[in-house]
């Protein structure tokens, strides 16, 4: 349904534009038909870059996303129109998404204007109250409100069923739960949990390790705009091979040992090679530089469904200029 072939980002940086910053590097994988798919990395490791692409906020700098087999950025009119109908995003901050001087409930209304300009009022009301009830939520507590009147966690659920409303087949879900309070991430979580068993692909972006083991079929483990390891998520989890992996699956808080305990067990240099390359062991070649094969993928394949990355997988800058070629 959605696929990512070796997609990179660059931006121009510094002065007049002088210097390139590489946000995104050669990163492949794909999104079916219910099936959630984590991006799991620390801040400035890509993630939301992704996203933006996918929804076309951001340029692809190389390589391509397809839909339907169909390039996205080739996209115009309304081709494009029609895409939006398939594929929306919920992002991180939902106060940022309404404007405070219209009612919340101004989200929908929006949405018949765009694209469903033929259908009856009445009609749409009773399309909105129902995809409310699908979120959990009371119509006549939520509608005619104000942004400022309502909480995060209902705000973020109306534009969860704002996209519904256009029968989506993508969520990209961008750090949807990290400004909400405990007792209403699990609400949203199982409420993503219940839209992937009735088919939709949901594009899943979080820093929160726990988070993503718990809702996603596949994980993807970023690093400096790379992608070091991916598989099916209880492969990643249980058995990760890349050592940057290792350093953050082994990160998270444990309540049965003290940070000094934990810290004696990661002591790994950052960026190192702390043992053999599982990628070169595949594609024979020197361990940080970029492939000689510009058919060969950035990940090889350790197991059935997990995929790993050279153990030095960001290269210099220089060596990983995009314009090279």
């Amino acid at each position: 349904m959605l696929k990512l072939d070796r997609v990179w980002k660059t931006y121009k940086v510094g002065a007049f534009g002088s210097k390139e910053l590489v946000a995104v590097r050669d990163v492949s994988f794909d999104v079916r038909p219910g099936e959630v798919v984590s991006l799991i990395g620390e801040s400035g490791s890509g993630k939301t870059t992704i996203g933006r692409m996918v929804l076309r906020l951001n340029s692809i700098t190389k390589g391509k996303i397809e839909f339907d087999g169909t390039d996205v950025s080739t996209l115009t009119g309304g081709r494009l129109k029609n895409y939006y109908r398939q594929v929306q995003g919920v992002f991180q901050d939902p106060f940022s998404s309404y404007n405070p001087i219209f009612k919340a409930d101004r989200v929908f209304w929006m949405v018949k204007d765009q694209f469903f300009g033929r259908v009856p009022d009445r009609q749409w009301q009773e399309k909105i109250d129902a995809a409310l009830h699908d979120m959990g939520l009371d119509p006549g507590q939520v509608l005619n409100k104000y942004p400022h009147q309502l909480s995060g966690g209902q705000l973020q659920r109306m534009l969860i069923a704002r996209a519904l409303l256009l029968d989506i087949r993508i969520l990209v879900a961008d750090e949807i739960i990290s400004m909400l309070d405990a007792s209403t991430r699990i609400d949203v979580l199982n409420l993503l949990a219940d839209l992937k068993a009735r088919g939709l692909g949901v594009l899943f972006v979080t820093h929160d390790l726990a988070l993503g083991n718990y809702i996603s079929t596949k994980t993807v483990i970023l690093r400096k705009g790379v992608a070091v390891e991916m598989g099916a998520t209880g492969k990643v989890f249980a058995d990760p091979q890349h050592p940057y992996s290792r350093r953050l699956l082994g990160s998270v808080p444990q309540l049965h040992k003290k940070w000094s305990e934990i810290a004696a067990e990661l002591r790994l240099d950052d960026g190192e090679d702390t043992g053999h390359c599982l990628y070169h062991e595949k594609f024979p070649g020197k361990c940080g530089e970029p492939p000689s094969d510009p058919d060969q993928p950035a990940l090889a394949e350790y197991a059935p469904d997990h995929y790993v990355a050279c153990v030095k997988e960001a290269w210099d800058e220089e060596e990983a200029k995009l314009v090279a070629a």
